[in-house]
């Protein structure tokens, strides 16, 4: 595991620009640095070592005429078996490492090397011969590629922050991501927060030569929902098929522990693993807590857990680093609760399990059942659903009940979906919000998604659509950077290529039953593991901050940053004031809006209106001791 970072293009002074990248990415791999420059490009490393820890495993690596030079960041699974046909048709390998196979996988079948890979990745490959920069991403997007072309140079790298070190580099807000984040708290789509820079999409390559840059997909999730199999041998197949995936995932020379949840998803994993050590956090409200349900759970299967109780001080300091780490804002209270995660874990381990990826592949989320509910209602023509939809939205108060539900039911599917994340702020609220108002786009970004599977049943819509937003733009991103924040690998059993394989063909009765989620994965986990787990239901990463918006000191931090300069630029400073007056004195829960808008500014504050974001480790020994 570890970060890069480079370009292509002609400048002074190379070795000391890349290097104050490579330095912005030092968490990514504090064990070791390498870098690659020539007249026209620069490759730069930072290794966390896991497969190979010797120093044969550093980067940039050479094929055997030093004509081609890789960095890569990810494992490679089924590296062994790779290595092993290329030997056979004349490679020769240097090293032990998952890394090489890239490079004389590449030498041998140029981009079809992509569908042999299992594993998770984004490396570049220069070509010093040819002068043709080669990139990929992995198929789900678990590892983070971004990308800007600008004033003659072509940028890549793990994060973006290293760009900013670049002297071509032009740092501009993308002010029109806006809009977008407000309703889903994230940036959905490629385009990122920072004017011209790009994040390479899951299943894509790219190529870049002679000032033209090129793209391409080569893998797209395709859920067929075809099987012959009876739902006892679907049961059977996920058994064996999550097993092999957790030997595959457990591959390395340090020692690979467990994230642990009181859910069904780290548990199995945790179970199947039989990992040493599991790692949990909570907070001292108890029902914001999971830590004593993964303490009977670890228990359970004689297994050690350690845990954290957050407190909210902690949680709230870590924020303006934390906003540094994340690079762009994900307004997903989940992610600071993971960085404390990750740092706990660190302590011990280097690697880590985690279960990521499986709702969107076995079907797992709540909302995923409403489509099958209500059917009764559904029945209601359309005409008549949407004139209650709008009646609901205009003319009754937030908050009361059935309010949502009228106003979801009266909108298609196609309408009313677009990510598992409950929406934000509404298009029309973001327009009111933002002084310079919001152009409508949600329905510009799912649409292309609803017309690749328009013949596909609502849940297989919904898991498509969660699998291209939600998944890449939240959930792998903020596991991907608060474990790196720590110099910690995060690995996702169950966004595998052979599990994906099998989770593709079930049906949609073996994935959902109302009110029963994740059906064939929960019967499969039921043999093994406690009951009360394997049915519990979906319960997410519970964050108290509505609760905490509600105490004067949390309130007051916000009230602060509404009435700054950078607040005033962006917002109508009155509204966003009501929607936080109304919070606190327990008229309306804007928990989610306050924090939306807050997480921007924090992130704004760190990167653009003090300057040039300092790396928190500069940033706490320039701090003077209390």
């Amino acid at each position: 595991m570890c970060g890069f970072t480079g370009f292509v293009g002609k400048l002074d002074e190379k070795e000391a620009v890349l290097t104050n990248m490579m330095n912005t990415i030092i968490h990514r791999g504090p064990d070791s640095a390498g870098m690659y420059c020539d007249e026209d490009a620069a490759l730069g490393f930072r290794r966390l070592s896991i497969i190979d820890i010797t120093e044969s495993g550093d980067q940039p690596l050479y094929n055997e005429d030093r004509t081609k030079v890789l960095v890569f960041n990810g494992e490679i699974y089924n590296y062994q078996e790779l290595r092993k046909e290329l030997i056979e048709a004349g490679h020769e390998f240097k090293t032990n490492t998952d890394s090489e196979t890239l490079l004389h996988g590449y030498e041998e079948w140029g981009t079809l090397l992509l569908k042999r890979l299992r594993g998770m990745f984004a490396f570049v490959i220069w070509d010093t011969v040819t002068k043709k920069l080669f990139g990929a991403r992995d198929m789900f997007g678990i590892k983070p590629f971004y990308y800007a072309q600008m004033n003659d140079t072509f940028l890549f790298g793990s994060e973006i922050k290293s760009f900013v070190e670049h002297p071509k580099f032009d740092k501009e807000l993308n002010e029109d991501a806006l809009g977008n984040y407000l309703s889903f708290q994230f940036v959905p789509t490629n385009e990122t927060f920072f004017k011209n820079v790009f994040c390479l999409q899951p299943g894509y390559y790219l190529t870049y030569e002679d000032g033209k840059l090129d793209m391409k997909r080569y893998f797209e999730p395709r859920f067929t929902g075809d099987t012959d199999k009876s739902f006892e041998e679907i049961v059977e197949d996920v058994e064996q098929t999550m097993k092999e995936s957790v030997e595959m995932h457990k591959i390395s020379d340090v020692e690979v522990a467990s994230y642990l949840s009181s859910g069904v998803d780290s548990s199995y994993l945790t179970y199947l693993a039989q990992v040493d050590h599991t790692f949990t956090v909570g907070f001292d409200e108890q029902k914001y807590s999971e830590i004593q349900d993964a303490k009977e759970f670890a228990a359970s299967i004689q297994m050690e857990n350690d845990s954290k109780v957050i407190s909210p001080d902690e949680y709230w300091d870590s924020l303006s680093d934390i906003m540094y780490y994340m690079d762009e804002p994900v307004a997903d209270p989940a992610a600071i609760a993971l960085y404390f995660l990750s740092q706990e874990a660190s302590k011990k381990v280097k690697v880590v399990l985690s279960g990521e990826g499986s709702d969107e592949l076995f079907g797992g989320y709540n909302i995923y059942c409403e489509p099958l509910e209500y059917t009764g209602f559904n029945r209601i023509p359309m005409g008549i659903r949407r004139i209650l939809g709008r009646f609901a939205e205009v003319c009754l108060p937030r908050g009361m009940k059935g309010r949502s539900f009228l106003m979801r039911h009266g909108k298609t599917l196609e309408e009313r979906y677009f990510a598992n994340a409950t929406t934000i702020f509404t298009e029309r609220e973001a327009d009111k919000l933002l002084k310079k108002g919001c152009r409508p786009g949600i329905r510009k970004v799912t649409a292309p998604l609803y017309a690749r599977v328009k013949d596909k049943d609502p849940v297989t819509k919904m898991q498509y659509v969660d699998m291209h937003l939600w998944l890449v733009h939240d959930i792998l991103m903020k596991g991907d950077k608060m474990g790196m924040a720590n110099s910690l690998e995060v690995r996702v059993p169950f966004l595998d290529k052979e599990v994906f394989k099998l989770a593709s063909t079930l049906p949609l009765d073996y994935k959902v039953r109302a009110p029963k989620t994740k059906v064939a994965l929960r019967a499969a986990a039921d043999k093994v593991i406690r009951k009360k787990t394997a049915e519990k239901k979906k319960l997410g990463f519970p964050i108290p901050i509505r609760v905490w918006l509600r105490e004067d000191k949390y309130y007051g931090r916000v009230k602060e940053m509404f009435g700054k300069p950078e607040a005033e630029q962006f917002f109508d400073t009155k509204y966003l004031n009501r929607l936080l007056e109304e919070h606190y004195s327990g008229k309306q829960d804007n928990s989610r809006k306050i924090w939306t808008v807050y997480v921007f500014l924090l992130w704004y504050e760190r990167y653009f209106a003090n300057g040039k974001p300092v790396h928190p480790y500069v940033r706490k020994q320039e701090t003077p001791a209390a």
